[in-house]
Parts: structure tokens; sequence; C-alpha cells
């Protein structure tokens, strides 16, 4: 089996020219859905404990985490190891730059930059790049073609 077809049965869904590159992890892969032209590049991780859910034109940077998964702030609750799992959604032609963290819970716009190494703890309006750790807007983008 190729490396797309084993993408396409472990992913919930997926649109034409899926493009996983390899050390691809995920807890479940049923949970995330991609549009059509989606790259994932070199050892991206997505935990998948709730949906993930990408536009169409989205590429994932090498060594992204995108979690939806977190953990209480009592430590009796992670003494007991509970989790907590939030959506993720992404909109079209989102580019995530490489060794960026994508936390739960956030919704990130379309036509939006991540750059390397951001870490996005809050939603992301359209039209934009967002840098730094937490991640905010540095800039606008003009608005992308239909």
């Amino acid at each position: 089996m190729g490396r797309e077809a084993a993408a396409r049965e472990l992913l919930g869904a997926a649109g034409p020219e899926l493009d996983i590159q390899p050390g691809f992890h995920c807890d479940n892969g049923k949970n995330i859905s991609v549009g059509k032209r989606f790259t994932a590049n070199f050892n991206v991780t997505i935990l998948d404990g709730a949906p993930v859910t990408f536009g169409d034109h989205c590429m994932v940077g090498p060594g992204t985490l995108i979690a939806t998964t977190g953990h209480p702030l009592e430590a009796q609750g992670r003494r007991e190891r509970l989790a907590i799992s939030k959506p993720i959604t992404v909109g079209d032609d989102v580019w995530i730059g490489g060794n960026c963290v994508i936390m739960g819970g956030v919704t990130i716009g379309s036509n939006v930059i991540v750059a390397a190494g951001a870490v996005v703890t809050k939603n992301v309006p359209s039209n934009c790049i967002v840098a730094g750790v937490p991640a905010r807007k540095i800039k606008d983008l003009p608005r992308s073609p239909r």
C-alpha cells in the first residue's frame, strides 16, 4: 500500500491531492478531516481526541504538534490522568510553519500564515500572519483568491 492510500485509510476524510510525509503520528485518525491539496510535512503529530478539520489548500510544516487534548489545571485531575479534548478547525489556504503548536479549542481562519515556532492558544482571524509564544497577529494579509 502506498503512502497516500495508507493516509486515506487512516483519516476520517481527505480531499484530492493528499500529501502526508513520513513520521506522521495521531491518536485515532478518524477524527481528522482534510480538504483538497492538504500537505503535512515530516514529523507532524495530530492528537485527535476531538475533531480536527482542515479546509482546502493547507500546509503543515515539519515538527508541528496539533493537540486537541490537554489535562486539568488541578493536580488531582492530572494524578487521575484525566484528559480534556476540544476540537480544532483550520480554514482554507492556511500555512502552518515548522515546529508550531496548535492547542485544542482553537479556530484558525482562512488565508492565515502561522510563523515557524508559534504556539497558537487562541482563535486566529482570517487574512493575517501570527507569530510568537503565544501567537499574536503581526500583519494583515490581502484576501485570498476565491
